[in-house]
């Protein structure tokens, strides 16, 4: 728990998209759950990103500002959002992988209190300090492919997490759950049914909801592109949000972690 943090009613929530592959979509993750909670469904978020050094997360609010700036539909969007809302963009916190409880303790205990923080851990966890902050994280979520190597690595670092932490009370870990992701329609569904069978044999989390194989998961703010999916100022436009089974993932996430009712 957060010590510093007694005195207050809520305690927040530590949560990251982790996995010791890269390229599997825990970043965009970060993001999409971050914007959709915090815009849409009014709950305080604040991101740590502790992808160093190239802090993908802190990039793409850079990106996001100065589009804003530059477009006059998306500066327009911006005033009415933060109008209506009535506060700022949620924060985004840069930090290293060792130091990255440390840098959201320290944010919480000068007054901010979120509901949740999410953590954009980089994709190797063969360091100590990578370890150690994923064994101050509350939830642990880890997207999954239908590729045989990105599957085995996925799946030999959920056992290890689940065994070193999760299965460990002097841990604050308290879950980790495996969820597909881009997953082509076209593929025979026997496939998943046997890597199914696979992941329920070795006792580990699976989410019911999967993510579908679509483009609309890499698009940022673009000048000739009104409608935004990836963004760190808005949420996902609804027609964008439409069959990519976003909305089901968060729900979902929402239940595990027993956030209070989505507003």
């Amino acid at each position: 728990m957060n010590g510093s943090n007694m005195e207050n009613e809520k305690t927040p929530l530590y949560v990251a998209f982790s996995t010791q592959k890269g390229g599997v979509g825990k970043t965009t993750f970060t993001v999409l759950a971050a914007s959709y909670l915090y815009y849409l469904k009014g709950y305080d978020v604040a991101v740590v990103d502790c992808d160093y050094p190239q802090h993908s997360i802190a990039g793409m609010r850079k990106r996001d500002a100065e589009q804003v700036g530059a477009d006059e539909d998306y500066k327009r969007m911006a005033y009415e959002q933060f109008t209506r809302l009535g506060k700022k963009a949620y924060p985004v916190l840069c930090s290293s992988p060792e130091k990255a409880i440390a840098t959201a303790d320290e944010y919480i205990a000068a007054g901010h209190v979120p509901d949740i923080v999410f953590f954009d851990l980089p994709g190797t966890v063969n360091s100590e300090g990578v370890i150690n902050s994923l064994a101050g994280m509350d939830y642990i979520f880890t997207p999954i492919s239908a590729d045989k190597v990105v599957l085995e690595s996925s799946l030999s670092f959920a056992m290890a997490i689940q065994k070193l932490l999760v299965r460990n009370e002097a841990c604050r870990l308290a879950g980790l759950y495996l969820f597909w992701n881009m997953v082509d329609g076209r593929e025979k569904t026997d496939l998943y049914t046997a890597y199914d069978k696979t992941i329920k044999e070795l006792e580990l989390p699976l989410m019911k909801t999967f993510i579908p194989d679509t483009k609309r998961y890499k698009k940022e703010l673009m000048a000739d592109k009104k409608a935004v999916f990836r963004s760190t100022l808005f949420p996902a436009s609804r027609p964008l949000v439409r069959g990519s089974n976003l909305e089901e993932l968060i729900t979902e996430i929402v239940y595990y972690i027993k956030l209070i009712k989505l507003k």
